[in-house]
């Protein structure tokens, strides 16, 4: 069975194997399926190995050669979990933030390094945000251009300590990261690209 035909829907729970249009053979648990879209969502085993978690895959079935139905389920399937509707959009909200500020970087001109320094410092202390071309931390501490280490400034105290400390991990990290010798197929792949 190529799609589903007028009137055919796959139940949820149901357990199909589909064969795409490349050759790839995907089988699971049907969690949703949309006529309108022809849009198949198959719960499949994981493709890491690790137990307790399962990959979910959405299929066109404009793309699919061939449908079969494994087992189909009869009885209504279990309730959807609840979602915790007031952590999605904080995190959601908490995303766009993390992106204005990205873009607001960029677009007032900061350098590459120090946008890369305010992601690292943003991942150990959330309190962070841009102050024209400085990195505002916390209120307390501001590390202006160029983003070394004495360019940190503010109260000496333990936030100044501790931001010092993660400035000079970054790039001692940064330094070894340059280093490292990168593969042969990488380097190949960049000089192949500077000379075009």
């Amino acid at each position: 069975m190529a799609a589903p035909g007028p009137g055919e829907y796959f139940s949820v729970g149901s357990h199909v194997s589909c064969l795409t249009c490349l050759g790839q053979q995907l089988q699971g648990e049907v969690v949703a399926f949309d006529y309108q879209s022809k849009m198949l969502t198959l719960k499949c085993a994981p493709s890491s190995g690790k137990a307790n978690v399962s990959d979910v895959v959405l299929i066109n079935l404009a793309y699919v050669s061939e449908v079969d139905i494994i087992s189909d389920r009869t009885e209504t399937p279990p309730p959807l979990a609840s979602l915790n509707v007031s952590k999605l959009a904080n995190r959601a909200r908490s995303e766009k933030e993390d992106k204005l500020s990205q873009a607001y970087a960029i677009s007032a001109g900061v350098s590459v390094e120090g946008q890369h320094l305010f992601q690292t410092i943003h991942k150990t202390i959330k309190d962070c945000k841009w102050q024209e071309k400085n990195i505002m931390i916390m209120d307390d501490v501001v590390i202006a251009p160029p983003y070394q280490v004495e360019n940190c400034k503010g109260k000496e105290g333990s936030a100044l300590s501790h931001v010092r400390k993660i400035v000079e991990k970054h790039f001692r990290d940064v330094e070894s990261q340059k280093s490292v010798p990168r593969p042969q197929a990488q380097q190949t792949q960049k000089d192949s690209t500077l000379s075009s």
